[in-house]
């Protein structure tokens, strides 16, 4: 392990190994199961609203109850709390492999399954960013986050491709199957590591009630000025940003005149950014500077966005649709690492809970409010404006930076960085 070269430096450690391995394992059998599962909507009601349908109802319940599920992460031990979740997807994956297999699957099935899962990952995504915390040592947490960043980008790259084949070949209920049984690397990954013992709660921290503990997260976020303004910078790209993903099959065709072949290509290239994104902060030595990379990629993103909405060429649009996957990812990645430096051991799962809102619970709603603009302004117009706001957003981030910055520096220092650790 000594001589994995600086980029996989997390993989030194023992534990973020073993979670690695079976994640990427885990990553195949999900993308079978997402893939197999819109086909299977598809074919079952011919609608493609229930597409989109469909994936509210798999993101939803991680906006409503991620902030219950950080509690959680900060009062249960991770890996109890990662058995308890990745056990739950693979008994929804099985069930949904008998009644597909079995004939007996009905639509309602498919939305109660997404549901369930979406609930499910509303306690696992705190948890496995506690996880990662705790697996690896702070000067590695950057490459830790932009590794498992990593891992998932090109997971979205390469998996619907190998989960078209599959589900040709083999029919939706087998992939749900596989995908069961691939949860069982994450399980056995889990089940071979070892933690120090948890360190006890204060006695005050024992005697306060649930409650009371959940709004002490909001109220940690809304008085640190540096940690709410990289949460509210990502959530609104997120809102703003995710029109681009809901649009792209009506850019293939109505736009660029093309075919599934065009979507894929599109699909690819923005896959592909984000991969690129995310290697490049894993090839960063420190975190410092990133304050500077997040305003910096929210302004590349918004601009981006803007071209792309307008550009009437495909072969302008790949490299365009490339860089917003790039930006995108810079900016996301970035502020989970600066986050999870500045944030109390104590407040972790609650704050990066906040940070699962932003991040994947702000996209449903964005698709729905694409959804309606597309309708009455058509999909460049509602990409473009989309675009402005994120460039208006990044522009009033990089404005105030100066304001907080010496906020974070006492953050990082409370945290036993040194006092240059953040410019």
């Amino acid at each position: 392990m000594a001589a994995l070269p600086d980029s996989l430096r997390s993989l030194r450690q023992r534990n973020y190994r073993l979670f690695c391995s079976g994640q990427m394992v885990s990553l195949i059998g999900t993308w079978l199961q997402m893939v197999a599962l819109s086909w299977l909507v598809y074919r079952l009601t011919g609608r493609a609203t229930m597409l989109g349908l469909m994936s509210f109802c798999n993101l939803i319940p991680v906006f409503i109850l991620a902030p219950v599920g950080g509690l959680v992460a900060d009062r249960v031990p991770t890996r109890r709390l990662l058995l308890t979740t990745q056990t739950v997807a693979m008994s929804l994956a099985f069930t949904l492999a008998m009644l597909t297999l079995t004939h007996h699957v009905r639509i309602w099935h498919l939305f109660v399954s997404a549901l369930l899962l979406g609930v499910t990952n509303a306690f696992d995504n705190p948890g496995r960013q506690v996880f990662v915390a705790q697996a690896v040592p702070r000067p590695d947490l950057m490459n830790a986050v932009a590794l498992n960043s990593s891992m998932v980008t090109g997971a979205r790259v390469a998996g619907p491709a190998l989960a078209g084949v599959l589900v040709a070949a083999i029919g939706e209920g087998w992939c749900f199957l596989l995908n069961a049984v691939s949860y069982l690397a994450v399980i056995a990954g889990l089940l071979a590591m070892t933690f120090p013992p948890r360190a006890a709660e204060p006695p005050a921290a024992g005697r306060q009630s649930h409650a009371s503990r959940l709004l002490d997260g909001f109220a940690m976020v809304r008085r640190t000025v540096p940690i709410r303004s990289l949460l509210v910078l990502l959530g609104l790209l997120s809102l703003l940003g995710s029109p681009l993903a809901v649009l792209m099959p009506i850019f293939a065709d109505q736009v660029f005149h093309g075919s599934s072949r065009t979507f894929g290509l599109l699909m690819g290239a923005s896959g592909a950014g984000a991969l690129a994104g995310a290697l490049t902060l894993a090839c960063r030595p420190h975190f410092h500077g990133l304050g500077r990379w997040i305003a910096a990629t929210s302004l590349v993103f918004g601009l981006a966005l803007v071209a792309f909405a307008f550009s009437r060429s495909l072969w302008l649009s790949i490299p365009l649709i490339l860089l917003t996957g790039f930006s995108y990812m810079v900016e996301m990645a970035a502020t989970n690492t600066l986050i999870q430096m500045m944030v109390p051991d104590a407040f972790r799962g609650r704050v990066m809970s906040i940070y699962a809102m932003m991040f994947l619970g702000m996209a449903p709603l964005g698709g729905l409010l694409a959804g309606l603009l597309a309708h009455r302004l058509g999909a460049p117009l509602t990409v473009a404006l989309g675009g402005l706001g994120c460039l208006l957003c990044g522009g009033a981030f990089a404005l105030h930076y100066r304001a907080w910055r010496n906020g974070a520096r006492l953050l990082l220092v409370a945290a036993g960085e040194p006092a240059q650790a953040f410019r």
